[in-house]
């Protein structure tokens, strides 16, 4: 599903049919990306999506937008794209796993939080203790405010995230990569929440620039209940969507002409999908109450997520009527996302597919009233790409590239970047 709001700054050509021979004009305009958070299968989605874009559209490199911001799962892609690192080779990691660089273990992030489950159970002895002295003087208050501090003994995440940075660390050293906002070419912002404040940190802006990239996204991407809160500067911080789904306004107010966000996570629609094609084992789609508390948080979670996101896209439209904005996310009767296990990587294929589909799917149906609003930014649809109903995800990833050491694979970087120079003045 395509969100598309046109700047109001550009009259609405006559309509002729389809717009075949809309020519984009070189263009300085200013892009940016916001990809949102949602797990593993919303990284996935997001993946899908991005390798769709990155194929469909003529004049956009995403490696090389003037801005990003990332929260969550989104974070990483983020992070990965401003360090140069394409979707094709994303999709070699995660997808075929025939990358020559990085070895991707579903297992890294699904690690037990073994120290944090033997911290917090430290002070059951002292708490134990606690509670026999409290039947000796049963006073409601006391024994009521013992019951709301033996909840410290709950462990605050159910995984360690910490292997989650130390994997992140390992990509962003090597290779030409920087895990370094300063040393960055273009601009990153990495989004996450101050549990003590409830206030939203841009890790990437100013005075947070000095925090190594693994450590934001590992701090943004801290879901209370599923990852410990993370520390930062003597602060604990946890999910940047708490706050925003997108966070779209921090490029929004850095000026952007074309805005290009992505959001996996949508409340799933019951009433479109057919009972038996939508069927998930003896769950009836048509009755999300059936999956269990699971289900109904997934369902209330994702109506929440949505619909802060709506409202305030809705108000960035007022706020900005100059910039055009781009925003894909799932189908409401894509089963498919809503009843996959939120921590599954054995779907990961199947999630990437359905997002680079959707996205294809989108750009084709949409493409008479994106065409002229792409091409005011230089960009032009490959209708070639679009209209090719058989093409996957893989289509386009060739054969794996052979392996190589840091030192060919910084050289291949250079000669890109020279490529894309020579490019960028024939154009000018």
């Amino acid at each position: 599903m395509l969100s598309l709001h046109a700047a109001t700054r550009r009259t609405a050509p006559a309509r002729t049919g389809r717009r075949k021979s809309a020519t984009p004009a070189p263009s300085s305009a200013r892009i940016g990306l916001a990809i949102a958070g949602g797990g593993p299968i919303g990284a996935m989605y997001e993946l899908g999506a991005l390798r769709a874009l990155d194929e469909a559209l003529d004049g956009v490199d995403l490696t090389r937008m003037d801005c990003y911001v990332g929260v969550s799962s989104g974070a990483f892609l983020a992070a990965g794209l401003v360090n140069r690192m394409t979707t094709a080779e994303m999709c070699r990691i995660f997808i075929t796993g025939d990358s020559d660089d990085v070895r991707f273990r579903p297992e890294t992030f699904l690690r037990p939080a073994v120290f944090e489950y033997l911290r917090r159970a430290s002070a059951l002895p002292r708490l134990t203790f606690d509670w026999w002295a409290s039947l000796l003087s049963p006073r409601e208050s006391r024994l009521s405010d013992f019951m709301v501090r033996f909840g410290s003994v709950v462990p605050t995440g159910l995984f360690d995230n910490s292997e989650v940075e130390r994997f992140l660390r390992e990509i962003f050293s090597r290779r030409g990569r920087t895990n370094d906002f300063r040393k960055l070419e273009r601009e990153l912002f990495v989004v996450a929440v101050d549990l003590d404040s409830g206030e939203a940190v841009r890790f990437g802006g100013e005075d947070w620039r000095d925090i190594p990239i693994s450590k934001a996204v590992q701090a943004s991407a801290a879901l209370p209940g599923l990852y410990p809160p993370v520390e930062v500067r003597g602060r604990h911080y946890v999910d940047g969507a708490l706050r925003r789904t997108m966070h779209a306004s921090v490029l929004l107010e850095r000026g952007v002409d074309l805005l290009i966000g992505i959001n996996p996570l949508v409340p799933f629609d019951s009433t479109k999908v057919d009972s038996d094609a939508g069927r998930q084992g003896d769950i009836d789609p048509h009755r999300i109450w059936q999956g269990g508390l699971p289900a109904v948080m997934s369902q209330t979670f994702r109506t929440l997520l949505q619909s802060r996101m709506q409202v305030g896209l809705a108000k960035y439209a007022q706020q900005y009527p100059d910039i055009d904005q781009l925003i894909f996310e799932p189908n409401a009767n894509d089963g498919e996302m809503f009843f996959t296990n939120a921590f599954s990587f054995g779907n990961r294929r199947r999630l990437c597919q359905l997002g680079y589909r959707n996205t294809l799917q989108d750009l084709r149906k949409r493409a008479e009233s994106l065409e002229p609003v792409l091409a005011a930014h230089g960009i032009r649809l490959r209708h070639d790409i679009l209209e090719d109903r058989h093409r996957t995800v893989l289509t386009g990833l060739g054969t794996a590239p052979p392996r190589s050491t840091d030192t060919t694979a910084k050289l291949r970087r250079a000669l890109d970047e020279t490529e894309h120079l020579i490019r960028k003045r024939k154009r000018g």
